[in-house]
């Protein structure tokens, strides 16, 4: 670079803004766009490749004709809060008010952003157990927070779950903490927290007058007889808990992007006073498709449950016949891994990278046409992760039949 190029580079940098300078571009997407580039099996990104309900897709075609293409309100077209409430309350047993406590955004990620700049202040705290979903460290940045991690632990012999220490959790509440973010299911582990976990954690909402925000975008992916708990539930927290969904993961419409935010007036005015200014509204057309989805049938959500079970059971033998030390989720779509019984070069020069699972994730998808999401890319310290990748079997057949057939040659090289 000649001596123009570094001072230009560098009055670049100094115009760019120190929140933007703290984290990288998703892993996730990043790991979409390899597997792509070398025609790998992308088993990295949350997203199926399989159709989407026909009569959901159908609604869409029906609203576009019917000319709902303008905007919506800004805080969501009637009928899908209508929807929604009612759904929830039927689901959950929580009423909530369509008129002022929802707001529909652009995907559950555009409902977490706004919620946190909705109730974030200088200095306010926020707490995440890690491995995290790689969007909160930014979200937290974003809207101003400093993140308290708290590690879970993976599943064991003697305890077959992941795990929190109840003391650590306790620590990492103080005066300054205004929220827990809380993912369950969980991604990336599949962990669903129990009705016991979430009542801990509610009396240290209750105790340091914080609130609890829910991303149940799993809800209703669940397996082995696990029960989803919405912590707006629990005594105490009807006030106190933001809830965060969409259609993304339960109707398999990731590109929609209809999304929402569930929380008491207040917070519900603060919140939709963000959505505003960032995203006006979501896509009128397929809010009103929305609105019909939420109205499936129970039939639907256990036919959802039961087609993830058939492809979790086959994708943990898949992963478990080439080596993966595998931790069994119990809801979500990701399957958490421990690379420790490979080895691969990870000497040449093609896969250099700082920790050991990304050197292994750009080897899988180059060398053996497979991609995954490093598992560094959900801690806060990359060491932690170092060990860990992570899978998704909300695929075909037909493609974790693929995946299967090139794991032979990791095999033959482990």
């Amino acid at each position: 670079m000649s001596s123009t190029e570094s001072k230009m580079a560098e009055v670049s940098r100094r115009m760019i803004s120190a929140k933007a300078e703290q984290f990288t571009e998703s892993v996730i997407r990043e790991m979409t766009r390899l597997a792509i580039k070398h025609e790998a099996v992308n088993l990295s990104q949350g997203f199926p490749d399989f159709p989407a309900p026909a009569e959901i897709k159908e609604a869409a075609r029906q609203a576009i004709s019917d000319d709902i293409n303008q905007y919506a309100i800004t805080w969501g077209a009637k009928p899908l809060r209508d929807a929604i409430v009612a759904k929830f309350e039927r689901t959950q047993s929580v009423r909530y008010d369509p008129e002022r406590e929802i707001t529909i955004c652009c995907g559950s990620t555009e409902a977490m952003m706004s919620a946190m700049m909705a109730i974030i202040n200088p200095g306010d705290e926020i707490v995440v157990f890690e491995p995290f979903y790689e969007n909160y460290g930014p979200d937290a940045i974003l809207s101003g927070a400093s993140p308290r991690f708290v590690r879970m632990q993976p599943p064991t012999e003697e305890n077959p779950d992941w795990s929190f220490d109840r003391d650590e959790l306790a620590a990492a509440f103080g005066k300054h903490t205004k929220a827990i973010i809380l993912n369950t299911p969980n991604n990336p582990t599949g962990k669903v927290f129990t009705r016991a976990e979430l009542g801990f954690i509610r009396d240290l909402c209750v105790r340091w007058n914080a609130y609890c925000v829910t991303d149940e975008i799993y809800e209703h992916i669940l397996y082995d007889g696990t029960e989803h708990v919405s912590m707006a539930q629990l005594e105490g927290m009807r006030d106190r808990t933001i809830v965060i969904n969409g259609m993304s993961k339960t109707y398999s419409v990731t590109g929609w992007r209809v999304g929402w935010a569930l929380a008491p007036p207040d917070t519900t005015q603060a919140i939709r006073k963000v959505h505003d200014f960032l995203t006006v509204g979501a896509a009128a057309p397929l809010q009103q498709a929305g609105a019909s989805a939420l109205q499936s049938p129970e039939a639907y959500y256990r036919s959802l449950a039961e087609s993830y079970t058939l492809k979790r059971e086959r994708l943990l033998g898949i992963l478990g016949k080439a080596g993966f030390i595998v931790y069994k989720p119990r809801g979500a779509y990701y399957i958490m891994t421990d690379i420790a019984r490979f080895r691969f070069p990870a000497e040449d020069p093609r896969f250099a990278s700082p920790t050991r699972d990304v050197a292994f994730a750009k080897y899988l998808v180059q060398e053996i046409g497979v991609a995954c999401v490093p598992g560094s890319s959900f801690y806060r310290e990359p060491a932690h992760g170092a060990s860990q990748v992570r899978f998704t079997f909300c695929k075909k057949e037909a493609t974790l039949a693929a995946a299967e057939a090139r794991f032979s040659k990791l095999l033959a090289k482990s």
